[in-house]
């Protein structure tokens, strides 16, 4: 059983400019998650996928490896991450290796580390699994949530039931991004069906949780380091 992981870390950034080797707490944001990879100690290889020679250096430095780079069409804002994926098994084959199982680890989840690759890579073996996908408690309950007007009027915005019950909701859950494993096949049938029977979900701390898109998650993320460090 050979495993990848991929990190896919464009240059095209625009809610977030070049956020994917923005310095977060001194260091690069991509070498948090390549770290990680490679404490896991379970991958043959730890691959970073990117267009941009000056983010192929950065990975390189930490210890990725990156033998292509990214195809353009790839890289855009409407490119499917698991066309990228495929197209990079697709490379390495062309390299002469071959993996069974892949790890999409987003450098968006820094506070990620090697514990919940292990869990997730432990849950695939236990279950059988065709893949596990991270996902975190979610912050509030969807119920308590809607959509408004135009002009902003709450009628009917919270179910009257609700409002009597309050106690013993569901717990929701949301995708965290941090984790996505995958066995091979899988990533080429036709469809691909990521939430199927066979795929489970690895439920993660909400402290590691912090998936970073805007300045916002990016201090919130510099804090949670700070008081780690701490």
């Amino acid at each position: 059983m050979k495993s990848l992981a991929i990190i896919p870390a464009r240059s095209g950034s625009k809610g977030l400019k070049d956020k994917n080797i923005k310095l977060l707490h001194g260091r690069p944001m991509l070498a948090y998650t390549v770290e990680a990879a490679k404490k896991a100690g379970i991958f043959d290889a730890v691959h970073v996928s990117t267009d941009s020679e000056a983010y192929r250096k950065i990975a390189e430095q930490y210890g990725a490896e990156v033998p292509f780079l990214r195809s353009g069409a790839l890289a855009s804002d409407t490119a499917v991450t698991w066309d990228m994926v495929r197209w990079t098994l697709e490379q390495y084959r062309a390299l002469g290796k071959r993996f069974d199982r892949v790890a999409l680890l987003q450098p968006t989840s820094p506070l990620r580390d090697e514990r919940d690759i292990l869990a997730a890579h432990q849950m695939m073996e236990e279950k059988g699994a065709g893949a596990v996908v991270s996902v975190c408690e979610m912050e509030h309950s969807p119920l308590w949530s809607n959509v408004l007007p135009k002009d902003g009027n709450m009628k009917g915005f919270i179910r009257e039931e609700l409002l009597r019950q309050r106690q013993g909701l569901p717990v929701y859950y949301r995708l965290n991004g941090a984790v996505y494993m995958v066995d091979e096949t899988l990533l080429w049938q036709e469809p691909m069906e990521l939430y199927g029977e066979k795929t489970y979900a690895y439920i993660m701390p909400k402290e590691r949780s912090v998936d970073i898109d805007d300045e916002f998650d990016f201090a919130m993320a510099e804090t949670m380091i700070s008081r780690k460090g701490k």
